[in-house]
C-alpha cells in the first residue's frame, strides 16, 4: 500500500480529478515535448461532460501557456476507454502531430499514463499490509496504535508532512470564515460559512453551537475549494471539508494538541488509503460514496483516535460511516463543485461525529468488517448508472437544467 502522502495533497481546487490530475499530466507532457508549437488535449468521459464546470480546460491552457492549446471535449468515448476520467495529449512539432499520451486521472490528484510501467504520481509501496484486518493484526501483535504503525512504516519525517497538511487545513478554515461574496461559475451561490459561524458564536444551546460550528468549518473549506483556493485533498478536493471540520472543532473545544491532531490525521490517512487501494476515491468511477463516503469514514476514524479508542472502535466508526453512504450519487449541478457538494461536506462532518459516538458504545456488537464495506462500495459504485457518476447528466444536475429552461 502507498504512503498516506498520496491521500493528502496540497493544492488548488475545485477538483482533484479534473484539475489537479490533468495539471500534473500536462506538466509531464510539456516536459517531454518542450519544443512543441501547439498542444492539443482531448477529454473523454466525465472530463468531457463536466470539464468546463470543473475548470479542466482552464488549468490545461494555463499549464501549457504561452503555447497555443486546443482543448477538445469529445462527444463520444472510444471503445477502449478504461477509466471515465481520461485524456489524450498531442504535441505538434515541425508541423507533425505526436502520438497520443493517454492519461487516466484516477482520483485524489493521481494519474496513470497508459502503457508505462508505473503509476506516474504514486510512490513505491511503503506498507506490506493491504487490508484493515492485516493492519489490526500487526498492531495487536506489536501492541501499538495505528499512528505508531504509520510512523514505523513511513519514518518520523511523516510528522513534518502532516504538520504542513494540518497548517493548510487550518488556513483554509480561517480564510473561508472571513470571506463573503458569490462563488464563481454562474450559479450565483453565496458563501455561507461566515454567517454560520456568526450564528454559532451567539447561540448558547450546546448542541446547536456544536452543529453550527462544525458545519461552518466544513462550509469554509468547501467554499475555498469552490473558489479555487488552497486546500488539502482528504481524500479529494470535493470532499476536502469533512476531516478538517471535525478536527478543528475538537481541537478548539476540547484542547487537543497539534501532536494529537497529527496522530488522528495519520489514522485517517490509513483509512483513506485502504479505500483508495481496494475500491476507489473517484466520483467519476464510483459516485460520491467514493469521495464524501470516504471522507466521512476517515473523519470518524480520526475522532476515535483523538479519544484514544481501541482498534475495534476505530474500525466500527470507519465502517458505519462508509456503509451509510453506499449508493450516494455524484450529480454536481453544471459540473461545479458547489451544489450539492458544499452542503454534503457539512452533513458528512456531522455524520462522522455520530459514527464516532455510536462506535464508543456499540463496537462489540458489529457483524460487518470495514474491509467488507470497502469492497461493497466499489461493487456498488461500478454498477451505478453513468449518469449518476460525476457526468452531470442525472439527479439534481438534470432537474436543475430542466427548471431553468
Amino acid at each position: 500500500m502507498k504512503s498516506i502522502q498520496d491521500i493528502y495533497k496540497i493544492g488548488k481546487g475545485p477538483s482533484s480529478s479534473h484539475t489537479m490530475g490533468p495539471q500534473r499530466a500536462a506538466a509531464i507532457f510539456r516536459e517531454e515535448h518542450p519544443d512543441a508549437e501547439q498542444y492539443r488535449v482531448v477529454l473523454y468521459g466525465s472530463l468531457a461532460k463536466t470539464g468546463i464546470g470543473h475548470g479542466t480546460d482552464r488549468v490545461l491552457r494555463d499549464t501549457f501557456a504561452p503555447i497555443p492549446t486546443e482543448v477538445v471535449f469529445a462527444k463520444e468515448d472510444p471503445a477502449d476507454l478504461k477509466h471515465p476520467n481520461t485524456l489524450d495529449f498531442f504535441a505538434v512539432e515541425n508541423g507533425v502531430e505526436s502520438p497520443a499520451m493517454r492519461v487516466q486521472s484516477v482520483g485524489g490528484g493521481d494519474i496513470v499514463i497508459e502503457g508505462r510501467n508505473q503509476d506516474t504520481d504514486l510512490r513505491d509501496d511503503v506498507y506490506p499490509e493491504n487490508s484493515f484486518a492485516e493492519i489490526a493484526q500487526f498492531c495487536k501483535w506489536r501492541e501499538i496504535r495505528i499512528w505508531e504503525f504509520v510512523e514505523l512504516n513511513e519514518g518520523p519525517e511523516i510528522w513534518d508532512f502532516l504538520a504542513k497538511v494540518w497548517k493548510t487545513m487550518r488556513w483554509a478554515i480561517a480564510d473561508g470564515l472571513h470571506t463573503s461574496g458569490i462563488l464563481p461559475g454562474g450559479l450565483n451561490l453565496e458563501r455561507k460559512a461566515k454567517y454560520l459561524y456568526e450564528q454559532a458564536t451567539i447561540n448558547q444551546i450546546v448542541q446547536l453551537k456544536e452543529t453550527r460550528t462544525i458545519c461552518a468549518y466544513a462550509f469554509a473549506v468547501s467554499e475555498q475549494n469552490a473558489d479555487n483556493g488552497n486546500i488539502v485533498t482528504a481524500p479529494t478536493c470535493g470532499s476536502c471539508g469533512v476531516v478538517p471540520a471535525v478536527l478543528r472543532y475538537m481541537q478548539e473545544y476540547y484542547k487537543f494538541s497539534d501532536e494529537e491532531i497529527l496522530h488522528a490525521l495519520a489514522t485517517a490517512g490509513i483509512i483513506g488509503n485502504l479505500i483508495k487501494q481496494n475500491a476507489s476515491i473517484s466520483g467519476a468511477e464510483c459516485g460520491c460514496q467514493a469521495e464524501i463516503g470516504a471522507a466521512c469514514s476517515m473523519a470518524a476514524a480520526a475522532l476515535c483516535e483523538l479519544k484514544g479508542m481501541n482498534l475495534e472502535q476505530i474500525e466500527y466508526a470507519a465502517e458505519i460511516a462508509l456503509e451509510h453512504h453506499l449508493g450516494l450519487t455524484c450529480d454536481p449541478i453544471c459540473g461545479l463543485v458547489q451544489i450539492p457538494c458544499i452542503e454534503r461536506n457539512a452533513v458528512a462532518a456531522m455524520r462522522a461525529m455520530n459514527c464516532f459516538n455510536l462506535a464508543y458504545f456499540l463496537y462489540d456488537t458489529r457483524s460487518i468488517s470495514f474491509d467488507m464495506v470497502v469492497k461493497t462500495m466499489y461493487q456498488t459504485g461500478v454498477n451505478i448508472a453513468k449518469a449518476f457518476r460525476e457526468t452531470s447528466e442525472g439527479g439534481l444536475a438534470r432537474l436543475y437544467r430542466r427548471n431553468r429552461q
